[in-house]
């Protein structure tokens, strides 16, 4: 018998018996992760894993984790997390965008199953959603970008055209004009979450045009190293703080937090008090934070960047708050005007001034 036929056999028999996975009792609580690519790759996924790690401290003994690498978003991950399911897991994380359909598929099979998906917006009985608002670190990397350039070109390595993909390059764009209106911006999709040659050459690419800033939206630290070899091209840490390349060329980051999340997740599975809901948190609830501003940052555009996410973390600026028209010159945000989250999470268009097609 084949694999998938032999788990979808076991998965049809257990439903039939009622022996039903996630059947938490007074052991300990078992909690499963799939991730996208390796927890050591210095961005993404070694986010959650640090935050994973920090999950497992404060249970101790009380939890027990299982997890599955480098899982392709699709027919693989549909079967990771069923086999998981299938060993009575009680909560399965599925950290990567691509893992919704699948997300949504296993869990109508595993009522009794909870599942947490990061960064989708499908939710059922069973099934949670949680990003974090990346659009705010972007915003200060846009500011600290275009003060820093001297080319007044900036490059952008974008993974897959999703609205949080497109929210962070325009995000980035617009504060980067905001504060140097000669600045240019140019995006190369390379189509995978984590593929360091791809990353690379991205990154030569833009360098070799002219840019001398470096953004990224892909998991690797690659850009960095092809921006160090390069010598003078700044570039930000992604999802993890990318400390080993700092104070240059990386002169901050975002790094994502998801830890107490995580701990408040697996604590409702113990209290049995979890249920379904959408969380979508950003710098203010430290979800997403900026690591350090190295002194390779004027003192001056340190203060801004500084200034900038406080208040945003304070609730006194909004990133998109208008006015800002859209890449074709119509008007999107009136002065003053701050964009709604609904507009924001299915965000498929370019702001003005922005150059090049969105891939479909």
């Amino acid at each position: 018998m084949k694999k998938r036929t032999f788990l979808a056999a076991v998965a049809a028999a257990a439903m039939a018996t009622g022996a039903m996975a996630g059947s938490h009792g007074d052991g300990p609580v078992k909690v499963g992760f799939i991730y996208v690519g390796p927890t050591n790759d210095g961005g993404w996924n070694e986010a959650h894993y640090h935050s994973v790690e920090q999950m497992l401290e404060h249970f101790g003994d009380k939890v027990e984790y299982i997890a599955q690498e480098s899982v392709p978003e699709g027919a693989d991950a549909e079967r990771a997390m069923t086999q998981m399911a299938l060993q009575g897991t009680d909560i399965i994380f599925a950290t990567s965008f691509g893992f919704m359909d699948p997300t949504i598929n296993v869990a109508a099979k595993f009522p009794n199953v909870k599942f947490e998906h990061a960064t989708g917006f499908k939710r059922a009985d069973n099934v949670s959603t949680y990003s974090a608002r990346f659009y705010e670190g972007r915003a200060i990397q846009g500011h600290i970008a275009g003060r820093m350039t001297k080319s007044n070109k900036i490059g952008y390595i974008a993974s897959f055209p999703i609205p949080e993909v497109v929210r962070g390059i325009n995000s980035s764009f617009l504060h980067a004009k905001k504060v140097n209106p000669d600045v240019e911006m140019s995006v190369i999709w390379v189509s995978t979450w984590y593929d360091p040659g791809k990353e690379a050459d991205a990154a030569k690419a833009l360098i070799d045009n002219g840019v001398d800033v470096v953004l990224q939206h892909t998991d690797s630290t690659a850009p960095h190293a092809a921006a160090k070899e390069a010598g003078n091209v700044i570039t930000f840490g992604q999802a993890s703080d990318m400390l080993e390349f700092a104070p240059f060329p990386r002169v901050s980051s975002i790094i994502d937090d998801w830890a107490p999340y995580y701990i408040a997740r697996v604590q409702a599975v113990m209290d049995g008090t979890w249920e379904s809901k959408d969380t979508w948190d950003g710098i203010g609830p430290g979800m997403v934070g900026i690591g350090e501003i190295t002194d390779a940052v004027p003192a001056d555009v340190k203060a801004e960047a500084e200034a900038l996410r406080d208040a945003m973390a304070a609730g006194e600026y909004h990133p998109f708050t208008g006015p800002i028209k859209t890449q074709s010159g119509a008007a999107w945000l009136a002065d003053g005007e701050v964009a709604d989250d609904g507009t924001l999470a299915g965000m498929s268009f370019y702001i003005e001034g922005l150059v090049g097609d969105i891939p479909n």
